[in-house]
């Protein structure tokens, strides 16, 4: 996918390509109503310049920004939200309350960043998180609406990627912000969405559930997707990669694999690192496999480095289950 400084989408909504690793992985989003703006994710802090420029693009100013809506703290979604907060001088940080007070000390989180891809990458990656002040951050309870001048954003907790993790539901334009609870979408990296002069007609993605370590719980993620699901919503907007239409249609196909996901994770032999591999193949082969045909030359380099991690969650939730007896 070309990295465009904007994508434009109905009622007022943007992505912006964060330059996350890739072209196509990470959109930090804005919900844009009478001249005042909310932002969905952050992504890291490489991101910053480029939501900037879209605001700029947009006629807007950083203090037209009310509130920033991080979905949860991984630091593809929340690593540069101190960063944003530093320049949004009326902006509030609206967090779930298991993630708030690693936006305010991140240096916990990064600690275990760090531990998974050594200090360089990890740096590389995200760069250091900056703190966000405790007065500009809000722990947002379930069900709880803030307005954008007058338009309704209700928080919605939705976990199963991870215990803190809430979505954005926007009743004005019948969309949820997803963060990462209704998986991840795959587009062809060699076709370019629409510029931004009009609104785009998305590439049909290939969605897969993102069951990253080390809180992923299929049950719960499942209940969530049913509960994002029965708001009967128009357009999902994903953090990877952005908006996603025929939501019904397109949660059987996520549900499924989520379930599909869990019985190749119970089956895989070994124990340890060699579990992890085994689930990493498997999942990575029965993904090829539900691909489109068309697909599949592009998708698989993709997979093979990106299933890493979904396979790191299963082998933790296969170890957790089986010390609690599960």
């Amino acid at each position: 996918m070309q990295t465009l400084p904007l994508l434009t989408w109905p009622d007022n909504i943007y992505a912006v390509d964060a330059g996350y690793v890739r072209p196509g992985l990470a959109a930090v989003h804005l919900i844009v109503e009478k001249g005042r703006v909310a932002v969905v994710d952050t992504a890291h802090n490489a991101a910053l310049p480029r939501f900037l420029a879209a605001l700029s693009h947009l006629g807007l100013t950083p203090e037209a920004v009310d509130y920033v809506f991080l979905t949860h703290v991984h630091l593809d979604h929340a690593g540069g939200a101190g960063a944003y907060m530093a320049r949004l001088p009326n902006a509030k940080l609206v967090v779930h309350p298991r993630g708030a007070r690693h936006m305010i000390d991140p240096a916990r989180l990064f600690a275990g960043t760090v531990e998974v891809y050594g200090a360089e990458n990890a740096r590389r990656l995200y760069g250091e998180p900056v703190p966000v002040p405790p007065e500009k951050v809000i722990e947002a309870a379930d069900g709880q609406v803030f307005e954008l001048a007058g338009r309704p954003l209700q928080c919605l907790h939705t976990p199963g990627h991870a215990k803190h993790h809430l979505c954005l539901w926007d009743e004005r334009a019948r969309a949820c912000f997803t963060g990462d609870a209704f998986g991840i979408a795959y587009r062809d990296p060699s076709r370019a969405d629409d510029s931004s002069t009009k609104h785009n007609r998305p590439q049909t993605p290939f969605l897969i559930p993102a069951t990253t370590p080390t809180q992923f719980d299929p049950e719960a993620m499942k209940a969530s997707i049913h509960r994002l699901i029965a708001l009967e919503p128009v357009a999902m907007y994903l953090t990877h990669f952005s908006r996603v239409e025929d939501a019904p249609r397109r949660a059987v196909d996520l549900l499924r694999r989520i379930d599909t996901f869990v019985l190749l994770a119970e089956a895989a032999p070994g124990e340890g690192e060699a579990r992890k591999e085994a689930i990493h193949a498997r999942i990575e082969r029965y993904l090829l496999d539900e691909a489109p045909a068309e697909s599949r030359e592009w998708l698989k380099p993709i997979l093979a480095v990106d299933m890493e991690l979904d396979a790191q969650g299963l082998a933790y939730w296969c170890e957790q289950r089986r010390e609690s007896g599960g």
